[in-house]
């Protein structure tokens, strides 16, 4: 699922749009990366250094926390990171994170803390 939301002009916009696995992949097929964007270098140890030490931070974060609303963790994690764009890496990979469960909340994503899995 994914929610689009903000204004055209004048006019507020909230969509919700539902795919099914089927549509994804025919959504991924159709999507193409330019050579121009394609990493041409791996990071250096110090910078996946840099990384390790700033996941095992969003982590602690949301531990602490328990729950905390996907737009105040965005904001949050991109002050962290250093710009929105590195905050929404970091919001990406917490959805994936074994250890954190997302749940739908009124106005927005709420990411929870379960803990280690054993």
């Amino acid at each position: 699922m994914v929610r689009i939301r903000g204004r055209i002009g004048d006019w507020p916009v909230d969509l919700t749009v539902e795919l099914d696995p089927q549509d994804w992949a025919q959504l991924a097929g159709a999507v193409t990366v330019p050579a121009a964007q394609v990493p041409t270098t791996v990071a250096s140890a110090p910078a996946q250094a840099d990384q390790d030490g700033q996941w095992q931070t969003v982590l602690e974060l949301l531990r602490r926390a328990g729950r905390i609303e996907g737009p105040q963790l965005m904001a949050q994690l991109a002050a962290l990171a250093g710009g929105e764009v590195a905050g929404k890496r970091l919001l990406v990979r917490l959805r994936h994170c074994d250890q954190v469960r997302m749940e739908t909340g009124a106005d927005a994503p709420v990411y929870c803390w379960v803990g280690q899995p054993e």
